[in-house]
């Protein structure tokens, strides 16, 4: 079975960091683009940024540009997203997905993926 593992979220005060990381079994790794999505309360899922396998490229929403990192470990078959600076408005559940490589860029601006994970949840407080 195909799936996703998310780890490494919790409680962090505002300017603080926090580095996600998304496991991911049951299918070929690397060749998806995997994205990051968050949800808000009383809020729609929102793209956070996404890694492509073909080429590595990168694409991120405006929210969190300079202030995130995604990156990849192939052979670990995970996924990172490194969090700095986090602000109270950060404060979400975090998701992974992965998708077919030509829709990563698209998945920032209109979230989607063919396998999800559970989600976790990352609060930063004032």
């Amino acid at each position: 079975e195909a799936q996703f593992v998310e780890s490494g979220g919790g409680l962090v005060q505002a300017g603080g960091s926090l580095r996600l990381s998304c496991a991911a079994s049951g299918f070929t790794f690397d060749n998806y683009a995997i994205g990051w999505f968050r949800q808000a309360p009383g809020k729609e899922r929102e793209g956070v940024s996404c890694i492509s396998s073909d080429d590595g490229s990168t694409y991120y929403a405006d929210s969190v540009k300079g202030r995130f990192t995604i990156s990849a470990d192939n052979a670990k078959n995970t996924v990172y997203l490194q969090m700095n600076s986090l602000k109270p408005e950060d404060t979400a559940v975090y998701s992974c997905a992965a998708d077919h490589p030509s829709y990563c860029q698209l998945s920032i601006v209109v979230p989607r993926g063919e396998i999800w994970g559970q989600g976790i949840q990352v609060t930063v407080s004032s």
